[in-house]
């Protein structure tokens, strides 16, 4: 079956807040190929990888993905992992490229697994799917106060673990820091994971980053999560010579799988977070799960979004049964929240993926509809771009 149309819809709740809530907006992408229909997510901003798909060419290495896209043969994973390579390829020169492919190669997945009737797990080689036990992930409050209310709101709900980030956190004093982790051990309790998510907010100081080690572990934090952007390798490594118990995470803004398995090789991680809407859809992802197990690194996905963003999220490392952390949105949006059913839902404690053809998680038409955005690009006297009919 060949791809015979990619539409990429634009989906946004009706004022997006200044806060690290990558929920509030969406790209969906739908692939139609013969009588069968994918679907997948970008974790980009919508407007920007929309533009990307359609950009006219500016030379050899620029070029839109919708070019290399359309009209490509997909009957084997191996048609995926090529389209993958022929994308980047044609994009080499634009930054976006990975981010816009992510949906697509998503959707392709989804699309190949309902066509030959399989989970897409079993596509990518994995034998048995095996549930996770999902950390609620959420930003910390505005005071220690809010901090605490949200710990035991979550340690209420169930969850075996839990994840502040983001916020005021790191922007002030170490002694301010402190109020907070303390207040979201408080929260949770002594049985429950606590993990810390700084957001890149260090960029790439040490120091700054090395003050706030003695209460994670007085605390003890199973993890600071970015204490400085993804690309500060020896920043990485310097602060992980610091740490006694705690371990430091990152990954999640790597575009590529060759930025991860540096990040695990060179900055001396203990877990590496994947977005498969961000470093060029699930076969990339796989493909730093396996490096990670070698290296003996724990793989964990990224996902703030929706439960389609989950559901491909969990597909690279499912089968592997040592990997038993996954991200699970605690606070989505409206938007996230409506836009699909309950089919991730918490059960017993853990997620599993649905054992169906496909990813298992189908949009909500009708809250695609309610959240959809209406753009038209324009270039040359030509329209690149006119948001599609949900049909």
């Amino acid at each position: 079956m060949n791809i015979e149309s990619v539409d990429l819809f634009y989906l946004s709740i009706p004022q997006v807040r200044d806060i690290g809530d990558g929920s509030q907006d969406a790209l969906l992408v739908r692939v139609r190929a013969g009588n069968h229909t994918g679907w997948g997510e970008c974790e980009a901003s919508p407007l920007v990888s929309v533009a990307n798909y359609v950009c006219p060419m500016s030379h050899s290495a620029c070029k839109p993905v919708r070019d290399i896209v359309l009209g490509r043969r997909i009957e084997s994973p191996q048609d995926i992992v090529n389209l993958g390579h022929a994308v980047r390829a044609a994009g080499l020169d634009i930054a976006q490229t990975n981010h816009t492919l992510s949906g697509i190669e998503i959707a392709c997945w989804d699309l190949l697994g309902k066509a030959r009737q399989e989970p897409v797990y079993r596509l990518i080689g994995g034998g048995r799917s095996y549930p996770k036990t999902p950390y609620a992930s959420q930003l910390f409050g505005d005071d220690p106060q809010q901090t605490l209310m949200k710990a035991k709101s979550a340690s209420q709900a169930g969850y075996r673990a839990v994840k502040f980030g983001w916020g005021p956190f790191g922007r002030g004093t170490a002694e301010q820091d402190r109020d907070h982790i303390a207040a979201a051990r408080e929260g949770v309790g002594q049985d429950v994971k606590l993990m810390i998510d700084a957001g890149t907010v260090w960029g790439d100081d040490v120091d700054k980053a090395a003050r706030r080690l003695d209460t994670l572990e007085q605390f003890h934090a199973l993890w600071l999560e970015e204490p400085f952007v993804g690309e500060a390798f020896g920043a990485y490594r310097a602060l992980a010579d610091h740490c006694r118990h705690v371990r430091l995470a990152g990954g999640e803004g790597a575009d590529n799988a060759y930025a991860a398995q540096h990040l695990i090789e060179h900055g001396g991680i203990g877990y590496v977070q994947i977005d498969t809407g961000r470093i060029g859809g699930i076969a990339p992802a796989r493909r730093v799960a396996e490096y990670a197990r070698d290296k003996g690194v724990v793989f964990v996905n990224h996902t703030f979004t929706t439960h389609l963003a989950l559901s491909a999220s969990l597909a690279p490392f499912v089968d592997m049964e040592a990997f038993d952390l996954c991200e699970y949105p605690f606070e989505a949006s409206s938007l996230a929240r409506e836009l699909y059913h309950d089919e991730l839902a918490l059960r017993e404690g853990q997620v599993r993926l649905p054992e169906v053809p496909g990813l298992g998680v189908e949009p909500n038409m009708k809250a695609l509809k309610r959240y959809l955005v209406d753009v038209r690009i324009e270039a040359k006297g030509r329209v690149l771009y006119a948001t599609p009919k949900p049909d």
